[in-house]
């Protein structure tokens, strides 16, 4: 019988290719189930069988023709406690589905780690719970900086507490709690610490757009900081996994580096998105998407860091609404010296507005260097270039 690793839905670019990609390169067929299989042309084009079901639900995905997998897992945000919950009636190594559930539910999260947070269900509610600003609204579920907003007066969190509310479902089709949650705005760089079990694989030092908004902007690998500040986000990166009963596999730990200590921002029971892999994968050797397949597979994830380099990374938002027009701008900025990869991520034609969250960046640079201002100066070089892909809104050339 054939070995096979079930995806519960996936990513549509990047990371989910990858994790098929790499159950392959270890003997196992990667089995993909998608309510809408359509999302995933990447299926079709690397031969991965798709089962058709409901993978909202665990049970339907159990009772689908998904066979007998050896392991369990999903590269979605959306679909990892459904992934756990899988796993875990098939006997097959995960996550704590609980954990991964309280974690997921953001407001659970701050519950259980007695984070500073008022969970508001209507907008009266959020606007009281707004004492000193600035303040920061968050749906209680989502990723990539979707909903999150900097707000600076009662009048705009009465706005965006009602945008929120009247979101009832994401963009797969899940539904989504009626919570807003209403935050004290922290000061101060972002860091997140990558976690893999108990390890310590990276620390990396995160760039935002402007505000209010909190668009993830470029990441840098290793994140350069006295060796107490870096062991300050450590142990309260630790101290949060342990705290939500995680320690399975991967985890993304956000927290910003405010003047009184760290604070910490949320914690993801998953391998990062952005590109973070990739770029501790370029720094280290490590590579986080292969230790989390092979976790769940059962077998013994490889986190030796075979390399000492830095790599920093820069995605292309655009200032003013623009349209794509690819030209020659990814070639040339791949010519920088040191840049290992330059990408744009949109077609030709797509209008690209300033940047509100993750869906809003158009393409990326990765470069790697010796050290880390090289890797940041040939990042910004390459950047520079690549720009020249963005067209103001009217004048395609």
């Amino acid at each position: 019988m054939t070995r096979t690793l079930l995806l519960v839905e996936s990513n549509t670019t990047g990371t989910g290719r990858l994790f098929a990609r790499q159950a392959r390169s270890l003997g196992f067929e990667p089995v993909l189930a998608a309510a809408e299989p359509a999302r995933y042309p990447y299926a079709a084009e690397d031969g991965v069988r798709v089962v058709r079901c409901d993978t909202a639900d665990a049970c339907a995905v159990l009772e689908a023709d998904i066979g007998e997998p050896a392991g369990v897992t999903s590269s979605s945000e959306y679909f990892i406690p459904v992934a756990a919950r899988v796993a875990a009636k098939l006997g097959l190594p995960g996550p704590d589905p609980v954990a991964v559930a309280d974690c997921r539910n953001k407001a659970h999260q701050r519950a259980v780690l007695r984070a500073p947070c008022t969970v508001a269900t209507s907008v009266s509610e959020a606007v009281a719970a707004a004492v000193e600003f600035p303040v920061v609204l968050k749906p209680a579920e989502g990723s990539g900086s979707v909903g999150v907003l900097r707000c600076e007066t009662p009048e705009a969190v009465a706005t965006q507490a009602a945008a929120l509310l009247s979101v009832t479902h994401n963009e797969r089709g899940l539904p989504v709690p009626a919570q807003v949650l209403v935050e004290p705005y922290a000061s101060g760089p972002e860091y997140s610490v990558e976690l893999f079990g108990d390890v310590v694989v990276a620390v990396v030092r995160k760039h935002l757009g402007p505000a209010p908004f909190f668009v993830e902007v470029g990441h840098d690998v290793p994140a350069a900081l006295p060796p107490a500040d870096e062991t300050a986000l450590i142990d309260t990166a630790r101290a949060a996994v342990t705290a939500l009963g995680l320690g399975f596999g991967a985890a993304h730990v956000e927290i910003r580096l405010t003047p009184s200590g760290p604070r910490l921002m949320e914690v993801n029971p998953r391998p990062a998105g952005g590109m973070i892999p990739e770029l501790v994968r370029a720094a280290t050797g490590v590579d986080l998407v292969a230790a989390q397949v092979s976790a769940v597979l059962g077998l013994s994830p490889d986190l030796r860091a075979t390399r000492r380099a830095c790599a920093s990374l820069r995605f292309l938002t655009a200032t003013a609404t623009s349209v794509l027009s690819a030209g020659d701008a990814a070639e040339k900025a791949s010519a920088v010296p040191g840049v290992a990869e330059a990408r744009l991520s949109r077609a030709d034609g797509t209008v690209v507005r300033p940047a509100r969250d993750y869906r809003d960046r158009a393409g990326y640079v990765l470069a790697v260097s010796d050290r880390p201002r090289g890797a940041r100066a040939a990042a910004a070089a390459g950047l520079d270039r690549l720009r020249a892909a963005l067209v103001p809104q009217g004048g395609l050339r």
